[in-house]
């Protein structure tokens, strides 16, 4: 399927659902073997559910946020796949897969329901607990690694504008990158 993306054939899309919390994310910190990593952080921490989908050519992710991660805020991503792919006049229609795990939102009635009412979007399940299989986690890697970490939010909707700044500069970094492989090659 990734050929036939490369090729132009289909669009690929990678789906999967990530969390992020007000209260900061460690990564790649240096400390004395045994210490405690801690970081003082006021009031409880808050989290936002990240709705994702990656498309494979464009190297582009798409982030919705929600207070919840529930089969109802899955439906919402895909009315947002129905804004970018679904076909309507004007636009050069091509199949669309989406790649998604096996999980309960995935997988309930009311998504079920939302999946059969697109039949222009074609589900390509993968098996389950085979996160390696699905290209979007290393995006959700990247975003929590090298844009959320060792920051702390206020609160949940300062957490919502990190989150989609991160995605921005995400998205800005890899277009970058794409583009200076491309002038090389011409």
């Amino acid at each position: 399927m990734k050929q036939q993306a490369a090729a132009g054939d289909i669009h690929l899309l990678f789906g999967d659902e990530a969390e992020a919390l007000t209260h900061p994310y460690l990564a790649h910190a240096w400390a004395e073997p045994g210490a405690d990593l801690r970081i003082e952080a006021p009031g409880r921490a808050r989290k936002r559910a990240l709705l994702g989908a990656l498309d494979h050519v464009r190297g582009e992710l798409v982030v919705l946020t929600s207070a919840t991660k529930r089969s109802g805020d899955f439906v919402a991503r895909l009315r947002r796949l129905d804004r970018d792919y679904a076909p309507r006049p004007g636009r050069t229609s091509r199949p669309v897969v989406l790649v998604l795990d096996n999980g309960p939102i995935h997988t309930s009635r009311a998504t079920r329901k939302a999946l059969a009412e697109r039949p222009w979007l074609a589900i390509e399940w993968l098996p389950r607990y085979a996160p390696e299989l699905n290209d979007i986690e290393r995006s959700w890697r990247d975003l929590k690694r090298h844009y959320l970490a060792h920051r702390t939010c206020r609160d949940a909707d300062a957490l919502d504008a990190a989150i989609h700044h991160a995605v921005q500069a995400l998205n800005q970094e890899r277009r970058a990158a794409a583009c200076a492989v491309i002038s090389k090659a011409a």
